[in-house]
């Protein structure tokens, strides 16, 4: 007995669209949500090799929680591949000029490292107030 596997056009005919309220929510909570949904794992059909998931939209970026000392101790670094290139920037001063990029790498470590990645990143939207241009798309609310 072989698996059947949905082809391109039948995973974009049930693709749904997902608005995840960030207003007073753990940075982590939601990002496992948006991972979770970007890989697909909430449907029946997942398969690890297939793009499954659907698109995310995360409105209210600026009014994100973060839990613990992590507003003063988390950093971000980077290497420029120069010598000394070691850059540093503390969240505290990334959730002032971009909170979007917060949460989009936050929900990037959670995806698989595999080719599939970048197109699963594509599908999740990040905003940082509580407009997005996506109504055209009816996306559901999704509760945490």
């Amino acid at each position: 007995m072989s698996t059947r596997f949905l082809t391109a056009a039948e995973i974009t005919a049930v693709d749904k669209w997902y608005v995840i309220d960030a207003n007073d929510q753990v940075l982590g909570r939601v990002a496992t949500k948006a991972a979770t949904i970007l890989t697909g794992k909430h449907r029946r059909h997942y398969a690890p090799f297939l793009i499954t998931g659907d698109h995310v939209v995360i409105i209210n970026a600026d009014k994100i929680r973060l839990t613990g000392q992590k507003r003063e101790q988390k950093v971000y670094r980077w290497h420029t591949l120069y010598p000394g290139g070691l850059r540093e920037n503390p969240v505290s001063k990334v959730l002032e000029s971009r909170p979007d990029k917060v949460i989009r790498e936050a929900v990037l470590g959670m995806l698989p490292k595999n080719k599939l990645r970048k197109r699963m990143v594509q599908r999740l939207k990040v905003y940082r107030a509580d407009q997005h241009p996506h109504a055209a798309q009816r996306p559901e609310p999704l509760a945490l």
